[in-house]
């Protein structure tokens, strides 16, 4: 498997159909999704959104999509984390997230944002959240939809950990 940072024209093919098919995101993200790196690749890094990709044999198997934060320092958002469902339970996403956050640090970020629904849906999204070392930090009641709420994750780089 192989890695890399920079958009393509051909990922927004391969992009959009690893959100489509993966059963998370709704018609509106998936085209939220697939406009980043249409910015990217019109913009490049004047757009502030940056990727890394995991392919095997010319194939995307996921990505991340991640930024600073206007305003701040040293934080950052992950906007998007998305794996192929044929290719998930492999580690893929673990390893795109160790370099999106290796990348963070190699930008001078300090601090990891991420942003889900308490929706049962994203049972297993939070689970893989935690288990990569991120703690909740906020919650905002009914922000999505009556019972659905906005959760916050954090992840503190380097020598910032919480104790």
């Amino acid at each position: 498997m192989e890695f890399r940072e920079i958009p393509v024209a051909s990922d927004l093919v391969e992009i959009a159909s690893i959100l489509k098919r993966s059963g998370f995101f709704n018609e509106e993200e998936q085209q939220v999704g697939v406009s980043l790196i249409e910015e990217f690749l019109e913009q490049g890094e004047k757009s502030l959104y940056y990727f890394q990709f995991a392919q095997e044999n010319g194939r995307v198997l996921g990505y991340t999509c991640f930024g600073p934060i206007p305003g701040t320092k040293e934080s950052y958002d992950l906007y998007w984390i998305a794996v192929d469902p044929d290719y998930q339970k492999r580690g893929i996403g673990g390893m795109l997230l160790l370099k999106t956050e290796a990348a963070i640090q190699g930008r001078g970020g300090k601090r990891v944002y991420i942003e889900t629904s308490s929706s049962n849906l994203y049972i297993p999204t939070r689970s893989f959240y935690t288990s990569h070392g991120y703690q909740l930090e906020a919650q905002l009641k009914d922000y999505y939809a009556p019972s659905d709420d906005k959760l916050i994750y954090v992840k503190v780089l380097l020598s910032e950990r919480r104790l």
